[in-house]
């Protein structure tokens, strides 16, 4: 069969110009030969007032909640350690959390805020956190000029740019999490502007520009914006996936052109080879550099990494230690795999197995970690005298034993199961024996030292230990179990410090040991020392490149609101952030924007198949100049939106629906394009009025979920209806019935702590109302008195718990004591509890009431009668010998006949009239 025309052209594509496509036609604009931004005067105007608009819906409110939010514990709390420059581990590179840190330093953010808790208070300690968050709030706010410009650079028309900028504007979830110290409005930022610039380089590149002053300054921003977002997630290496096969095209076409000389080709790849992955490495490397810079200091990460590198941390400093090692040595032993603790023994036994003294791995330096080295083919090495036996070398091969210097036990292991691992090939580890004991086999172990050195190359550290130098494991003699250590933490009977087992199967970095202190009576002074090296720069960045890897994939446990990647497309359920005072801040997106660009990928995708099948049966659609310049756009939008989604199938740590962001702003660029394709053929009217209809719904879906957005008040009823799905979790029982009664709170009282030094303590309140009442005038009181002067005491709390009823104990006559004669001692027995009783003292309530002695006429205390707490609270004064006293809190109240008080109570009132009126 001839081969028709049109098939010779498709088979000799690359030898021909590529058709001039004109992109006006198609609803776009022509932009051939442009190297800036190229925007007309309308379209500045348009950009301004979109990023307005933007600016009021990011930052409106920008100070509520004013407590702290969901992960504003983690990245504020790291803010906190970089200002006081103590070291942190955290599983994300650390350009975002320095961004956040710089906010905040700029606020004059002291550091002494930890923010541990969600709903910690910011105003009473007078944290910058609107400064904080006012960062992420303008990148947030930055995307939506970069989505419209990118949408310019994409050749898509000015009402789809102007739609796309308005999705973002109106993104619940985008806005949620711009809003708040987290760093997923980092990362899109930077995975928004590289994306644009690749958009720029790849349209100069298609338009034979290469090599120009614009072709390489777009090119190195891409790699400087690669870098970026790698430094800000390692979610960034999606973005640097989509900008290599993007680059691998590039290439691909090249080669195919014949046109292109290898010359030439190699600059192309060399060019791209250098920004693309040099600059980005330089870019990521430098990030941590500042890292370490900042944080010098020992923090609270030091634990997850090696002793060298805790070294290099303010804090963690040693002396210098001898460097052979001896029978007779008092050293230190650390584990070489789990973060390096001590091998550690205290007078605790194990509560199962053999009841024997407790071994574990203890994480700092401790007198209970010292051991000594012993000889373990000597019988007689506990009446060894170590300060006059010559010095002996501990070779590979050589029998030891190992005992506590504290309690005089012997490491010791035995055919008994371990009291967490209970498993058959595990063998318990215990301190066994006393002082002067002369041990038994069970105490013996060989050591076998590894071929590896630490730090520096040392020979003599590979045939006998070397203190810091030298790794070794430790074989139980008998058994043939190794000495191990994993990361189990024993329970509490344990202290929850790491297990310690003998294992028969170990793997190997478990089972090695290095001693990290040594001292012996024989070693001079001016012996050989050793101290940790120093690692370099390189050392430092991949070792913890290595613990945040480790680290990041140890993120499996659940959490109440992580959800899986098959749902994130449809909105299945989102992430309760904050609930208080009847509001509540909760992470869902916007419906409209995330259902019809789920909608708009599935729909490309579908008449993507079927225009692969129409091909196959001889049709060109594909090859349309129109369909091919959409194809493409839409390609390339789906390949961003996959290679940002896709490998999170691939991950089991805990994933949450934040996790999406970066592919949902394709997912909306791709609808844009989608819309732009179906509306092509529209007159420009019909086009906004059709946009114009979508912009409508995803205005009015936003308004509706605004109040889980702000935290905004919020009805029950509204809260209900608002569950589309039943999957969405937001708790509608935390909001008001009305919204009235949002009003009543405002006005109602509110309770304000007392700062005033008077004593009170700080749990003191005071009641603040709006009007406070007209007093009640006392009938009985002359008009015409002077004024009495009075003390008026601090505000207190009143007391809402009746005073108890007591019994009344009539006590014998105080006796008048003289000069130093000694009170008698009161033998009777106490009623109810000890006045001193911790059920009295710590765990009752104060009753309220006088707590002080009972006074005389004159006003002189009465002291009280011998063995009677002078805190016994008296009424009233029956005479001058005796005085009613209140039984302690708890004390049973005895049934006491009435006593018939009245007459007794009117006698008393007649003699005080009659004195009143005497002396006037």
């Amino acid at each position: 069969m001839k081969e028709s025309d049109a098939d010779t052209k498709l088979r000799d594509r690359d030898l021909y110009p590529p058709p001039t496509v004109d992109v006006a036609s198609f609803g776009g604009r022509r932009r051939v030969g442009k190297v800036d931004l190229g925007l007309k005067r309308r379209e500045w105007v348009i950009l301004a007032i979109v990023s307005v608009l933007g600016a009021f819906i990011r930052l409106w409110r920008l100070s509520y909640p004013t407590s702290v939010v969901f992960d504003e514990v983690h990245f504020g709390g790291f803010a906190s350690k970089y200002i006081r420059q103590r070291f942190f581990m955290d599983v994300h590179p650390p350009l975002a959390k320095l961004l956040i840190t710089l906010a905040a330093f700029i606020g004059g953010f002291d550091g002494n805020f930890d923010f541990k808790d969600i709903g910690k208070d910011y105003l009473g300690p007078k944290v910058p956190y609107v400064i904080m968050r006012f960062f992420p709030a303008v990148l947030g706010l930055a995307l939506i000029p970069i989505s419209f410009l990118t949408l310019l650079a994409l050749r898509l028309s000015l009402a789809t740019a102007i739609l796309g900028s308005l999705l973002i504007t109106f993104e619940n979830a985008l806005i949620a999490q711009s809003r708040l110290i987290l760093l997923d409005s980092f990362l899109v930022f930077f995975t928004a502007l590289t994306m644009y610039f690749w958009v720029r380089f790849a349209n100069l590149d298609a338009e034979g520009r290469a090599f120009t002053r614009p072709w390489w300054r777009y090119l190195t921003l891409v790699g400087l914006g690669l870098g970026a977002t790698l430094s800000c997630k390692w979610v960034g290496l999606f973005t640097i996936a989509t900008v290599g096969l993007g680059t691998l095209r590039q290439l691909w076409l090249l080669l195919g052109n014949l046109k292109v000389t290898p010359r030439m080709l190699f600059r192309h790849f060399a060019a791209r080879a250098m920004c693309l992955i040099v600059v980005p490495i330089i870019f990521y490397m430098f990030m941590f550099q500042i890292h370490f810079w900042i944080l010098n200091q020992s923090g609270e990460g030091d634990g997850f990494m090696s002793s060298e590198f805790q070294h290099t941390l303010q804090g963690h400093g040693m002396e210098d230690t001898y460097a052979d090692v001896g029978f007779g040595s008092i050293v230190s032993i650390r584990h070489v795999h789990t973060q390096g603790g001590y091998l550690h023994s205290h007078p605790h036994a194990y509560p199962g197995g053999s009841q024997q003294q407790q071994i574990t791995l203890y994480p700092h330096r401790d007198d209970n970690n010292l051991w000594r080295i012993t000889n373990g083919s000597s019988v007689d090495d506990a009446q060894y005298d170590w300060d006059t036996l010559p010095f002996d070398y501990v070779l590979t091969g050589s029998k030891i034993r190992l005992e506590h210097t504290s309690t005089f036990k012997r490491l010791h292991s035995h055919d008994v199961r371990p009291p967490v691992s209970d498993v058959e090939f595990q063998n318990e580890v215990s301190g066994y024996g006393y002082e002067g004991f002369a041990g038994d086999a069970n105490d013996d172990f060989i050591v076998e030292i590894a071929p590896k050195t630490r730090g520096k190359r040392d020979r003599q550290a590979r045939h006998r230990l070397r203190t810091l130098r030298s790794e070794f494991r430790l074989r139980h003699a008998l058994s043939g179990c190794y000495l191990f250590s994993h990361k189990v933490k024993l329970p509490d009977w344990g202290f929850e410090q790491q297990e310690v087992t003998c294992n028969k199967n170990p793997t190997w970095e478990n089972s090695l040991w290095y001693i990290e202190t040594n001292t012996h009576p024989q070693l001079a002074f001016d012996a050989e020392k050793v101290n940790y090296q120093r690692p370099s720069f390189f050392e430092k960045f991949f070792e913890l490149q290595a613990v945040m890897w480790r680290t990041n994939a140890g993120l499996t446990d659940r959490h109440a609101y992580d959800s899986r990647p098959q749902h994130w497309p449809w909105l299945r359920r989102g992430i309760n952030f904050w609930v208080h005072d009847h509001r509540q801040v909760y992470l869902v997106g916007n419906p409209v924007v995330w259902w019809t660009s789920t909608l708009a990928i599935a729909l490309y995708v579908g008449v993507r198949g079927l225009l692969i099948l129409r091909a196959k049966r001889g049709y060109r659609d594909l090859y349309a100049p129109k369909t091919a310049f959409y194809d493409e756009t839409c390609a390339f939008l789906l390949m961003s939106w996959g290679l940002h989604y896709l490998p999170f199938f691939l991950m089991q740590r805990q994933l949450f629906l934040h996790h999406y962001l970066p592919a949902l702003y394709f997912a909306v660029l791709l609808l844009c394009t989608v819309f732009d394709y179906i509306t092509s053929r529209l007159r420009p009217r019909t086009r906004v009025q059709i946009a114009a209809v979508l912009l409508i719904l995803v205005i009015w879906s936003y308004n509706h979920f605004s109040p889980l957005t702000y935290a905004r008040p919020w009805t029950r009823g509204k809260c209900e209806r608002a569950k589309w799905l039943k999957t969405w979790d937001f708790s509608c029982a935390d909001f008001h019935e009305n919204m009235s009664q949002y009003k009543h709170s405002a006005i109602a009282q509110t309770s304000a702590k007392v700062g005033s030094n008077d004593g009170l303590g700080h749990d003191f309140t005071t009641t603040m109302v709006e009007e406070a009442p007209e007093p009640i005038k006392n009938v009985f009181e002359d008009p015409n008195a002077p004024p009495e002067e009075k003390t008026i005491a601090p505000v207190g709390p009143q007391n809402e718990v009746p005073m108890q009823a007591s019994t009344y104990i009539a006590h014998p006559p105080v006796q008048p004591v003289s000069g130093d004669a000694p009170i008698p001692e009161d033998l009777r027995n106490p009623v109810g509890l000890d006045a001193g009783a911790p059920e009295v003292t710590d765990a009752a309530e104060d009753q309220g009431g006088w707590h002080g002695g009972a006074e005389d006429p004159e006003g002189h205390p009465i002291p009280p009668p011998a063995g009677v707490a002078g805190g016994v609270r008296a009424e009233k004064i029956l005479n001058d010998h005796a005085e009613p006293a209140r039984a302690p809190v708890g004390a049973q109240v005895a049934e006491v006949p009435e006593l018939e008080l009245d007459r007794e109570a009117m006698q008393l009132a007649e003699e005080a009239l009659r004195a009143d009126e005497e002396g006037q």
